[in-house]
């Protein structure tokens, strides 16, 4: 029997789980809510109990599992190091390691907008193509390029990011990485929310 492979996207709000075959079929999905209570230290935890729990439901061991990829709201490093997470509360440390070490299979991690990006990249729409780049939007904005098959890291591991780029310039309010009038500020799902009830708080006019 051919061995399974969990992707993990770890967003602000929610981390999204997929078993998958080696073929990149998806066999299973679910959610976990992402507690970034005291410094995001609960996330990883979570993520090995779940996969855990998986392996138990599929009557399975950590042999049978080719490897964990998660995808993070962040820089990151081709050497499994996170160079900050700040919608998660991390700062600089080795996430593959940590979560490689909770659960006994090895794992690699990217930007998730890089590994959303690969996945297209593999069997989704970019998969006639050599070369792509994918914006993504959720908690936050997010850019992956893939070069010739490859994910472009970049020297720091930001590569693609778009969401802190300052667009807005009369923004008041600061982003998380704090600076004003970031792109995510107003073009991810929370920023488009924000805007929103600002511009209602701003209007008499009737609304539901």
């Amino acid at each position: 029997m051919s061995k399974i492979i969990f992707g993990i996207d770890v967003g602000g709000t929610t981390c999204k789980c997929g078993t998958f075959s080696e073929e990149g079929e998806l066999l299973r999905k679910e959610e976990i809510p992402t507690r970034k209570d005291e410094g995001g230290s609960l996330i990883l935890p979570d993520i090995s109990e779940y996969i855990k729990g998986v392996l138990v439901d599929m009557n399975m061991t950590t042999e049978d599992v080719a490897g964990i990829g998660m995808g993070l709201p962040g820089a990151c490093l081709e050497d499994g190091t996170v160079n900050k997470c700040i919608n998660l509360g991390w700062g600089v440390f080795n996430a593959a390691n940590v979560l490689s070490e909770l659960t006994g299979i090895p794992v690699k991690i990217g930007n998730d907008a890089n590994m959303a990006a690969l996945g297209e990249f593999w069997v989704g729409g970019g998969s006639e193509y050599n070369s792509m780049v994918m914006v993504t939007i959720g908690t936050g904005v997010g850019g992956g390029v893939i070069i010739d098959g490859k994910p472009l890291y970049g020297f720091n591991g930001a590569a693609g990011e778009i969401g802190h780029l300052p667009l807005v310039e009369d923004e008041t309010e600061s982003c998380n990485c704090g600076k004003k009038g970031c792109l995510e500020q107003v073009a991810s799902a929370t920023g488009i929310v924000r805007t929103a009830n600002r511009m209602l708080a701003e209007s008499d006019m009737p609304h539901l």
